[in-house]
C-alpha cells in the first residue's frame, strides 16, 4: 500500500505533528509500506496531492486545527480518499472540549466545573467565583492540544494573562476547577469487529509541577507507568469510563481519554484526543506494546481496521 502520511499543519501543535508524521512514516515503512511523509500546510491542497501520488490512502498525524477537528476528514470523505482514526463527527465533538462535555456527563462521566471565556468577553466574575470555591483554576484553548498555552490560575490578574495566553491562536479558552490528583490517560482501541475496548491505562507521574508542555516534551521530566499501578476496581472504573467516553463522542478506531483521579478515587474525564501523539514513545504507543502490539503492528492495525470503515 502506498500511504500519504499527513503531518506538519498551520496548528500551534505543528512540531509535534511534524514528529508523529515522521516516526510513523519510518515505522510503516519497515514494514513494508510505501509510506510517504507529507508536510502539509493546506487541507485543499489533499485531494491533488492523493491524485499526484496514485496513493491508496492516508494516515492522519495532524494534530489541532483543520487537521483534527473534522476539516480534514470532511475533505477525504468528499474526495473519497480512506483516512485513519475518527469520523468528521466524532472529531469535531472531541476537538471542542466545552461541547463535549455534556456529552460524557449525559453517559454519567464527570467532568471539571467550567465555562468558556474569550477576549471579548472574559468572564472575570465567573473566573473569580470558581477561585473562590477552588483556590485553582486551569485555562487553556477550547479546542487545542499538546498542553500548548495552557496555565494554571490562583489570582484574577493571572487569570487574565492566562486568557491572553490561551486565546493567542483561537477564540475561545475553556476555563475549568483545577481538579488535584494523578494524571490518567486511557487509550481506547477497536476490534476487527468495530468494538471498542480500553488498552492499558497509564499513570503520568511529572517530576515536578502538573503534566505541562515541558513535563511533556522533555525526556525524563515524567515518568509512566503502564500498566498503570492502581487497584484492579478503579483500573476497570477508568477503562470501563474511557470506552463510554469513545462511543459518546463518535470516535472510530482509536482514541485516548484524558482523565484526574482525586484522592477519594473520584475519577474526572479532561478531554478526548480522535488524533493523539504518534512517536513510538507517545502514550498509545506506549498502552499498544503493554497489550502486545509493537509499534509498526498497531499502525497497520490503525490503517486496517479505518480503511475498512464505511465513511
Amino acid at each position: 500500500m502506498k500511504i500519504l502520511v499527513l503531518a506538519g499543519g498551520t496548528s500551534p501543535e505543528r512540531e509535534v505533528s511534524l514528529n508523529s508524521g515522521k516516526a510513523v512514516t519510518e515505522a510503516l515503512a519497515s514494514i513494508d509500506y510505501n509510506s510517504i511523509f507529507t508536510d502539509i500546510t493546506d487541507p485543499l491542497s489533499l485531494p491533488n496531492l492523493y491524485k499526484t501520488n496514485n496513493a491508496d490512502g492516508v494516515f492522519i498525524a495532524l494534530h489541532g486545527s483543520w487537521g483534527e477537528n473534522g476539516v480534514i476528514q470532511a475533505i477525504c470523505e468528499a474526495a473519497n480518499i480512506p483516512y485513519t482514526g475518527s469520523g468528521v463527527l466524532g472529531s469535531a465533538l472531541a476537538m471542542n472540549k466545552f461541547m463535549s462535555k455534556p456529552l460524557l456527563n449525559n453517559v454519567g462521566i464527570k467532568t471539571p466545573a467550567s465555562f468558556v471565556a474569550s477576549l471579548k468577553t472574559p468572564n472575570v466574575n465567573l473566573a473569580q467565583n470558581l477561585l473562590e470555591k477552588n483556590k485553582k483554576i486551569f485555562v487553556k484553548p477550547n479546542t487545542g492540544g499538546s498542553t500548548v498555552a495552557c496555565s494554571t490560575v490562583t489570582s484574577v490578574d493571572e487569570y487574565i494573562s492566562a486568557l491572553n495566553l490561551a486565546c493567542q491562536n483561537e477564540e475561545f479558552a475553556l476555563v475549568e476547577e483545577f481538579i488535584e490528583g494523578e494524571e490518567v490517560t486511557v487509550p481506547v482501541f477497536e476490534d476487527d469487529t468495530n468494538t471498542p475496548f480500553a488498552l492499558p491505562v497509564i499513570h503520568i507521574k511529572p517530576k515536578t509541577g502538573y503534566y505541562d508542555y515541558t513535563n511533556k516534551y522533555t525526556k525524563g521530566a515524567t515518568e509512566y507507568i503502564c500498566p498503570a499501578d492502581f487497584s484492579n476496581e478503579i483500573t476497570e472504573q477508568l477503562q470501563k469510563q474511557a470506552v463510554m467516553a469513545h462511543k459518546a463522542l463518535s470516535c472510530n478506531v482509536y482514541s485516548r481519554i484524558d482523565f484526574r483521579l482525586t484522592q477519594d478515587n473520584e475519577i474526572y474525564a479532561l478531554e478526548a484526543n480522535t488524533a493523539p501523539g504518534m512517536t513510538a514513545t507517545s502514550l498509545v504507543p506506549k498502552a499498544a506494546r503493554a497489550f502486545g502490539l509493537e509499534f509498526p503492528q498497531f499502525l497497520q492495525q490503525v490503517i486496517e481496521r479505518s480503511f475498512a470503515l464505511k465513511r
